[in-house]
């Protein structure tokens, strides 16, 4: 194995001083991310809100700009990878597991409590298609803004300028050779922790989410202990797919997760109540786009229930795709040379939204229309449990339960597997195909992570952890922006030279 760098050193001495104080200490590591989550929610929220809206503008910009035409490599370069396996590895690296185990969850919990209404509005038609614009919001263009926001930089710095695939590296028209010192380290140290945290906190959502498929299925009860054996079990799996590099491994177990996750959402549009979830799709999307700034900027200063509710989900949802974007946004940028900025702003932005917005009107959709037209009490479940519980109600539903086993084990292996390959990236100067070793120790440390903090306070610490990282990250993302701004500034003057 080639010389450490510092940035490795340094990021793999804290995260085990991390896990040695989450595994001794894990009531007093609760207590310390419980005080910790309360202070970033209500003191930053706004801080959270305007970034996110920051990012989206900042994209349609430079869709509609001349910098558009700027290519992502050199001018002779062409895409390493077709636009459908591009596709499929834009969301098996970007939401996989959370689209999931949130498909009917996150629209059912806002339709039982809905962000705003008061008494009486719960599980109501109206709260039911307030639930569905919500959800868009969190999963929709303001998330793929961010990433695209990273992944851009990060792809025209390596594949335009040479530049070593780092965060730090995206801000030399900024620093200059400062990012080569201290600085540089501090940046990229700190979107090590905030990847860590983000991905743990997908991994502990897809124990709990295979747990309650086994308990459908076959009965198996849901404890922390079943759970820690499922990361045990896929930690194994994600780390042999993870040395076998990334047209291998991750290409293949990412149109596997494209195979799988459209047959099942083909299945539910076709054994759910289809003439429905198609025209709530619609209503809704319609709904969502006219109310975007509104919702975007939602903060509710004169409503305590409100503005706690916009805290739990909205700004919670921010911090995680701001702290899953170097992660993200390395990996797409990896697989994103030869395009243009336009085209991959575009591709980035648009239909990864459009797909995430039907897949939650169908799922959300077919669980909405059991609790409220059927009177089944599907809003009475848990976040983990309410997609098998749907499934009892549909044709098929024993197979569509194993199929979302699959899918949800193939999401979990392919998002910790790219995990490792980015961590390896970011630790080790950017290199493109960092060594086995340096992949095999970043995925034992995610996988021991993610069981500490689940042990400490389970989802609650998983959101801490993703607030607390992101909140410096935020910062970085911003400065990220105004260099990429100042360096395509001078790279259109000398086109027209």
């Amino acid at each position: 194995m080639k010389k450490l760098t510092v940035t490795y050193k340094i990021s793999i001495v804290m995260a085990i001083v991390f896990v040695i104080w989450g595994t001794f200490f894990p009531k007093h590591l609760g207590v310390v991310m419980e005080s910790a989550q309360t202070f970033f929610l209500t003191s930053f929220g706004w801080f959270y809100q305007l970034s996110a809206t920051f990012f989206l503008l900042f994209a349609l910009f430079l869709v509609f700009s001349k910098y558009g035409k700027i290519k992502l490599g050199k001018d002779q370069d062409k895409p390493e990878f077709n636009r459908l396996t591009w596709f499929a590895m834009l969301f098996s690296a970007g939401m996989g597991i959370g689209l999931l185990f949130y498909g009917v969850s996150e629209p059912i919990s806002h339709y039982a409590a809905p962000p705003y209404g008061g008494p009486g509005m719960e599980r109501t038609r109206e709260s039911a298609l307030i639930a569905l614009r919500f959800t868009y919001l969190h999963w929709g263009f303001h998330a793929w803004a961010i990433y695209a926001t990273v992944a851009l930089s990060l792809a025209y710095y390596k594949f335009r300028k040479e530049a070593p695939g780092l965060m730090s590296a995206t801000l030399y028209p900024l620093f200059g050779d400062k990012v080569r010192g201290p600085l540089g380290y501090t940046i990229d140290i700190v979107a090590v922790f905030a990847t860590l945290f983000g991905v743990c906190a997908s991994l502990g959502l897809g124990a709990q989410q295979i747990n309650a498929g086994l308990n459908y299925l076959v009965g198996l009860p849901i404890n922390f202990t079943v759970q820690v054996i499922i990361i045990g079990i896929i930690t194994v799996l994600f780390i042999i797919s993870a040395t076998t590099g990334i047209k291998k491994g991750i290409k293949y177990l990412s149109n596997t997760n494209m195979i799988l996750a459209t047959l099942l959402l083909l299945m539910m549009v076709i054994v759910g109540p289809t003439l429905f979830l198609l025209n709530l799709f619609t209503h809704t999307l319609g709904q969502y786009i006219q109310n975007l700034p509104q919702m975007g900027l939602r903060i509710s200063p004169f409503n305590e229930e409100s503005a706690a509710w916009t805290q739990a989900w909205t700004i919670f949802y921010w911090a995680w795709w701001i702290s899953w974007s170097p992660f993200v946004g390395m990996f797409i940028a990896r697989v994103s040379k030869g395009r243009t900025v336009r085209e991959f702003v575009v591709a980035v932005l648009v239909v990864p939204t459009l797909v995430c917005t039907f897949w939650f009107a169908i799922f959300g959709g077919t669980g909405i229309y059991f609790d409220l037209i059927e009177g089944v009490d599907v809003a009475g479940q848990s976040l983990e449990t309410g997609l098998f519980y749907v499934y009892r109600y549909l044709p098929l539903g024993g197979v569509l339960s194993v199929i979302t086993l699959l899918l949800i084990s193939t999401f979990f292996i392919t998002s910790a597997d790219s995990a490792t390959f980015v961590l390896g990236m970011q630790t080790t100067e950017g290199n493109l195909n960092p060594s086995v070793m340096i992949k095999i120790s970043w995925g034992l440390i995610l996988s021991t992570s993610a069981v500490v903090l689940m042990a400490s306070g389970g989802l609650d610490a998983l959101q801490t952890a993703i607030i607390v990282s992101a909140f410096p990250l935020t910062f970085i993302l911003l400065a990220m922006s105004y260099s990429m701004l100042k360096v395509f500034k001078v790279e259109m003057k000398a086109t027209k030279k």
